[in-house]
């Protein structure tokens, strides 16, 4: 029996915009977002040049908007922001494609550097399942560091290949937007390069 699976970048792929920085000014509103931004600006240069890894920028951003806010308080804050402003952010034609994958009876699964904690409820809603970046949080409250390794490059193949015993599929479809992604297309018998643009 022909089986197929499908690997979704989220950020870019499937949405318009990156989400991490749409949900930081979901939480804290533009003005504190553009603040932030400008005061971390050398440390953005410096990812850009690639003098701090992708990892290292993202958890000081992560430590400076929210380092001892309660889970609890920032999973309530993901469940709203995955249902009334991720919906706005997809491309329709990424929506398409992941409806007829669907369809037609692949497995679609969304691998993404982005927190877990809002990619999963979007796709749990949507039926996909969700591979990305874990935050740590110690006695309830977030650290603004991640568990393990950022859900990008080639830590996407490895956590596919956790995930998933890719033998077992005649069809691998893969779908990004990056040269992060470049990694996780290779391992698709198709591959897809910002096809919904």
């Amino acid at each position: 029996m022909s089986r197929t699976i499908a690997f979704f970048d989220f950020d870019g792929t499937i949405t318009t915009r990156d989400s991490l920085l749409e949900f930081i000014k979901y939480v804290k509103g533009k003005p504190a977002f553009y603040f932030g931004f400008a005061l971390h600006s050398p440390i953005l240069v410096a990812y850009k040049l690639g003098v701090f890894s992708n990892q290292r920028a993202k958890e000081m951003m992560l430590r400076y908007f929210f380092r001892n806010m309660p889970v609890e308080q920032f999973n309530s804050f993901c469940r709203s922001f995955a249902a009334d402003i991720v919906p706005s952010l997809v491309r329709p034609k990424a929506a398409k494609e992941i409806t007829a994958l669907q369809n037609a009876g692949a497995q679609v699964v969304v691998v993404s550097a982005s927190p877990e904690n809002w990619v999963h409820y979007w796709c749990a809603e949507n039926g996909l399942t969700c591979i990305a970046t874990r935050l740590i949080n110690e006695k309830g409250v977030l650290t603004g560091r991640i568990d393990g390794v950022n859900c990008h490059g080639e830590e996407k193949v490895r956590r596919i290949r956790e995930s998933f015993d890719l033998s077992q599929f005649n069809e691998i479809y893969c779908y990004g937007d990056t040269s992060g992604d470049k990694p996780m297309l290779a391992l698709g018998t198709k591959h897809f390069f910002r096809p919904f643009r």
